[in-house]
């Protein structure tokens, strides 16, 4: 049994050189990939680093949280769809207690309520796309 499939993109460069798509929706179910805090192809909020490549600072953790939730509102936008419809996150983090201090507040807000009606999941990891990433969001939902 098939479903016709729709797709997202935002039409940055990583996205052709990776091969990949922002958002697949197929049936009812929408899968985002891993959301980034990039406005077009610049890292919003970038985390300094070292000659070595490695982050020395993890402040920035909310505002990169921030966007990567804005980001994946836009694709459900596209979609009809919104953060309301998220049934799933897994959050990719560098250090999980910097990440796990500022989601609270920044999930809370982008669900727009106290307790997010969402299963969630963060993973630890050492390194992302881009050496300036603290943070990267994975979706689903389903409408």
């Amino acid at each position: 049994m098939s479903s016709a499939q729709q797709v997202e993109r935002f039409g940055v460069p990583w996205e052709e050189t990776y091969g990949y798509v922002q958002a697949v929706k197929r049936g009812d179910t929408i899968y985002l990939s891993g959301q980034v805090a990039h406005s077009g192809t610049e890292v919003v909020a970038p985390a300094p680093i070292n000659d070595a490549g490695r982050v020395t600072d993890f402040s920035l953790m909310g505002e990169q949280l921030r966007q990567c939730y804005a980001n994946a509102a836009e694709l459900l936008r596209r979609f009809g769809a919104s953060l309301d419809d998220v049934v799933e996150e897994v959050i990719y983090a560098l250090d999980v207690d910097a990440a796990d201090a500022a989601a609270g507040p920044v999930r809370k807000a982008a669900y727009g309520r106290p307790d997010p009606q969402v299963a969630s999941t963060m993973i630890g990891t050492s390194r992302l796309a881009f050496p300036e990433l603290l943070v990267e969001v994975k979706f689903v939902a389903r409408v």
